[in-house]
């Protein structure tokens, strides 16, 4: 989840909100690839997870990347809560999860290289203190209450409002993990057609990245109980948004939802302050029982925008968020494959083609269903491991008409990054399927394993 957003100033009329969303509009030739990624720390002699202090914890290993690696600290009061670096963040989820945000890159092999270096730097001083951490889209047998809370403001009051609505928020913010990818667009049209794609295809990657079939202890009936637990959550912030494809849908509609979502905090000198289920409408007239009589700022709508959470999310770039957390080779198939898609106009225009004619109830079922079942999904005539590889291979012909070589020119495009997805395909097993047939056979239902054999 975010830290605090630099917007701007005192908003003054309500055109400035589009304008803050329509100001991400760049030039194809500025178009940059963003990759985050959040993993589970433990222990390695109990495998419960590290705490947020202690020679064993989180601050351990941020402190190491400060210490060792070059990062800057990004504190909220005296507690080290995220680091800096050449534009890319470290940050912690709720529970310890700890996210690397990575900096806008040309291509997929800078934003790999950045994801291999954050894995080797973070291994090598996670030995030192004996932690681990692991790739998976939901903690495997943690409860609720063995679950640190990070201290950040923002999670406290989030804590708080899971209770008063949905059944899962809890679960998401202490026990889930995701990979996602945040690319550009350059115009309002190319916004709405990008959007759209991204919404009716997030269940291809919540399908090809399923990895999270274990909840405390034991096999969930889902392949990914990340995908599920979103489900359940908050329906006023979450879900498909079939809005998004009306006629007229433009960044006004998108503004008009967003002002709908209640709000969770204002940021104000270091501190979060309770704003929970208050109105950003009344914040613009000056009504807000948080703070009477004053006015939101730009940063303050930037900061709201980072507590809507759909499939797909607009802010001044868009962010593709069905994947689970996953191994290493993942976190770089899930950019390759929505650059391959988004990034040429050929291959955004053939993967529209394949959704247009689908309905809100199709987008919605499959979204269940790909959560339940993977590639094994169907939905009407729709076979979810045939879809994927016709998405599949759309990105695939995207990357190879970008065409954008590796260091040297070896590599003469990024389509080798899709590689671990083809597996998928032509083996029909996502990694939850691999999951579940190690649970069953080899393990013979020791869940213990999944930390030896699958941590990074």
């Amino acid at each position: 989840m975010s830290i605090p957003q630099s917007g701007g100033g005192p908003i003054e009329k309500y055109s400035q909100l589009a304008e803050y969303l329509e100001g991400g509009c760049k030039p194809e030739i500025e178009w940059r690839i963003g990759t985050e990624h959040e993993k589970f720390g433990y222990c390695k002699d109990t495998l419960k997870p590290i705490p947020y202090e202690g020679e064993r914890s989180i601050l351990a290993v941020l402190e190491g990347l400060r210490d060792l690696h070059g990062w800057s600290p990004l504190m909220e009061g005296d507690q080290l809560i995220g680091l800096s670096k050449d534009g890319a963040n470290v940050s912690l989820e709720p529970g310890g999860q700890l996210e690397l945000s990575g900096a806008p890159v040309e291509n997929i092999h800078q934003t790999c290289d950045e994801v291999n270096q954050h894995l080797e730097d973070v291994k090598s001083i996670a030995d030192k203190v004996g932690a681990g951490f692991i790739g998976l889209g939901a903690a495997p047998l943690w409860n609720h209450g063995q679950m640190p809370m990070m201290p950040k403001g923002r999670y406290r009051l989030m804590t708080d409002y899971m209770d008063r609505v949905g059944s899962m928020g809890k679960i998401m913010m202490y026990r889930t993990c995701t990979v996602q990818v945040n690319l550009d667009f350059g115009s309002e049209s190319d916004m709405v057609k990008k959007l759209r794609v991204a919404l009716a295809l997030q269940p291809v990657a919540t399908a090809l990245f399923a990895n999270s079939p274990f909840l405390e202890g034991r096999p969930s009936g889902c392949k990914s109980v990340r995908s599920m637990v979103w489900r359940n959550l908050d329906d006023e912030r979450t879900g498909m948004l079939p809005f998004a494809f009306e006629s007229g849908f433009g960044f006004e509609a998108w503004v008009e939802y967003a002002l709908d979502v209640p709000m969770y905090f204002v940021y104000r000198n270091g501190e979060y302050i309770n704003a929970l289920g208050q109105s950003f409408r009344d914040f613009l007239n000056g009504r807000l029982p948080a703070l009477p009589g004053e006015i939101p700022t730009l940063s303050d709508w930037a900061d709201h925008l980072t507590t809507v959470f759909p499939e797909a999310r607009i802010k001044r770039f868009m962010e593709m968020r069905g994947a689970d957390g996953g191994p290493w080779r993942r976190l770089c198939a899930l950019p390759a494959f929505w650059t391959g898609l988004m990034y040429d106009q050929t291959s955004l225009d053939a993967a529209w083609d394949l959704v247009k004619h689908w309905g809100a109830e199709t987008r919605d079922e499959l979204r269940v269903a790909a959560s339940e079942k993977a590639l094994d999904a169907e939905v009407g005539n729709i076979n979810m491991h045939s879809l994927a590889s016709e998405v599949l291979n759309i990105a695939e012909n995207g990357l190879k008409s970008r065409a954008r070589p590796g260091v040297g020119g070896m590599v003469p495009d990024e389509t080798h990054f899709l590689n671990t997805l083809k597996e998928s395909i032509e083996s029909g097993k996502v990694p939850a399927d691999e999951l579940l047939d190690l649970y069953y056979g080899e393990w013979n239902g020791d869940l213990d394993r999944i930390y030896r054999e699958f941590s990074y």
